[in-house]
């Protein structure tokens, strides 16, 4: 069998309807835990609010947030895989099937932002960004739509030679400067070095790691444990009540490049959406979250 259009369409269209009713199941063993450690009862009140609000999503089938976000994919293909598609274009007409069929309606959040007018499609939507898998038989679909609250806070900026304190420092001003506005506890993801474009890539990416995970770095995996701390330590607390837990996860990654080293900082909301599949050459789809 090869990979065809209508498989691409399909997979595409569920992901996104399956990243707006369900909170992953890591996010959700994260919010738990984080209850059970908080200081704060209002902290733990508004987290036991989130993980009912998540249950009750999944028992309903609805939507766990309004801002259904705007369409986002990665695609990572292997060069193995057995395909004949036109990815993107596949991509687009399952976002717009959604569109047409999907209960609860989506509001319309795709913005023009020259005109600020509102609707469900636009110039390079769905946004998607492209990799290779060496060796794999499948492609593997990663869906995040993004929303304002977690989309307005990402930001990045250019050093020349920095240290590790001027970079830690730079991420935890980002932390600052966002404070409780990204819909906290949020995971943060870090881009560190290579050029401007690819440091967002990389922050983006790295909020899609599961909570809990470890850099094998272990530099790496030091600073993203002195940041987690750090960014706690600033006491904004879910969705702003207060309290110890401001950040589920800080996942950094870096890439070498010049003498000018971006830092770019990306974040995701408590609901944590992404959902994740490969599409085999033999046809089969295997739903990884």
């Amino acid at each position: 069998m090869t990979i065809k259009d209508a498989d691409i369409q399909k997979l595409s269209e569920d992901l996104y309807s399956w990243a707006l009713r369900k909170v992953p199941e890591d996010t959700k063993r994260a919010l738990a835990n984080a209850r059970e450690k908080e200081s704060s009862e209002t902290a733990r009140r508004t987290l036991n609010m989130m993980l009912t609000s998540a249950q009750r999503a999944e028992d309903g089938d609805t939507f766990v947030c309004s801002d259904s976000g705007v369409p986002v994919y990665f695609v990572r293909i292997g060069t193995k895989a057995d395909w004949n598609a036109n990815i993107k274009s596949a991509i687009r007409a399952g976002f717009d099937h959604l569109v047409e069929t999907i209960q609860p309606p989506l509001l319309k959040h795709v913005t023009n932002p020259m005109t600020n007018e509102r609707s469900y499609a636009g110039r390079h939507m769905p946004i998607i960004t492209y990799d290779l898998i060496e060796d794999a038989d499948y492609i593997e679909i990663v869906c995040s739509p993004k929303a304002l609250g977690s989309g307005r806070w990402a930001a990045m900026e250019l050093f020349t030679f920095p240290t590790l304190e001027t970079i830690e420092t730079y991420i935890l001003d980002v932390a600052i400067k966002a404070g409780a506005q990204h819909c906290p506890p949020v995971v943060m993801g870090v881009g560190i070095g290579g050029t401007f474009d690819f440091s967002t890539k990389m922050a983006k990416e790295q909020t899609l790691r599961e909570i809990g995970s470890v850099n094998p770095d272990p530099q790496v995996a030091e600073m993203e444990k002195r940041l987690f701390e750090a960014v706690n330590a600033l006491g904004y607390g879910p969705m702003g009540t207060g309290g110890d837990t401001t950040v589920l996860g800080v996942h950094v990654d870096f890439a070498a490049g010049h003498g000018f080293t971006p830092v770019a900082v990306a974040f995701n909301c408590w609901i944590n959406r992404r959902t994740r599949a490969r599409i085999y050459s033999d046809g089969h789809v295997e739903r990884l979250e």
